[in-house]
């Protein structure tokens, strides 16, 4: 992904996940446009955590919320370990909101958990960098909604042309999607 940003020019990239200045600066200097949303954090709020439990149409509106681009198209979006955090009701309508706002043969790197390590967990907040390291730094203490297994990653993705798997440290596992 790094090697991609790196070569093309004036990409719109969604970085999904809490506020980095490292990746605004970063981004920004190779001359693209940067566009942030947290939907773990606003995922837990209580008054939306209350509404998914009581009704699904809930998810629609969360989305209209928080992924309403009004239009505008991606080409990188960086979903980092947003789907093992939100609710799993969310993954789905997600990955196909996403679709939609990517441009053909866009691409989404995305990081998923490969076990449950504990009940409380890190959510970190992900710093792209000009090496091939993704900088980690706790951005809260929340709990691990639940852990895919690759077949599970491979059909939230189904509706994508490809979807590739990397082994990454800290039990996660790196995924390469292009639209």
């Amino acid at each position: 992904m790094l090697k991609h940003l790196q070569e093309e020019e004036s990409l719109h990239v969604l970085d999904i996940g809490p506020t980095s200045a490292t990746n605004v600066n970063l981004l920004t200097g190779l001359g693209h446009s940067l566009f942030m949303s947290d939907l773990v954090i606003e995922a837990q709020r209580a008054e939306w955590r209350k509404l998914f439990e009581e009704d699904p149409a809930a998810v629609g509106d969360f989305l209209d919320q928080n992924l309403n681009f009004k239009g505008r198209l991606f080409d990188v979006v960086l979903l980092w370990t947003t789907l093992d955090f939100v609710p799993a009701s969310l993954a789905l309508p997600m990955i196909a909101r996403l679709h939609a706002n990517l441009n053909q043969r866009g691409r989404i790197l995305a990081f998923f958990h490969s076990k449950l390590s504990a009940e409380e967990t890190i959510f970190y907040r992900y710093h792209v960098t000009e090496s091939d390291r993704v900088e980690m730094q706790e951005a809260e203490r929340l709990p691990l909604r639940q852990v895919y297994t690759t077949r599970q990653i491979e059909k939230l993705f189904s509706s994508y042309k490809t979807c590739k798997f990397f082994l990454a440290k800290d039990n996660l596992a790196e995924v390469l999607v292009t639209r």
